[in-house]
């Protein structure tokens, strides 16, 4: 049975986004090339940075990495602080969604990085 076990996210430049990434969720990688770069999230499932797509994937994003963080709204709003105080660029503001506080950042590239309470 085939399991899902990494997220691979496209980059321009993976050395770059590897850096933003890794001070972003404070992670180092597991294993490197110039163009695929990828990290340890959990045991056996990965976040893997990619920019070795050629021009054949031409469909828009459509997804969003999602992180939950514990603690209610008050820890969503000082996980946005601490990200903002990076120089992340905010998307969404922290706000109240049907799912609880939430707010939205892009990486460099643009890909969308959402935080959550765990549900």
């Amino acid at each position: 049975m085939a399991v899902p076990n990494m997220v691979i996210v496209h980059v321009s430049d993976a050395p770059a986004s590897a850096r933003f990434y890794a001070e972003l969720f404070d992670i180092e990688p597991s294993f490197e090339t110039p163009r695929f770069i990828s990290f340890p999230l959990t045991d056996g499932f990965d976040l893997a940075l990619w920019s070795g797509v050629s021009g054949h994937l031409t469909a828009p994003r459509t997804s969003e990495l999602c992180v939950t963080v514990n603690g209610g709204p008050e820890q969503i709003d000082q996980q946005f602080r601490d990200w903002t105080a990076k120089g992340v660029k905010t998307v969404e503001e922290p706000h109240d969604e049907v799912f609880g506080r939430t707010f939205v950042v892009a990486d460099p590239d643009g890909n969308l990085i959402r935080v959550a309470p765990v549900d």
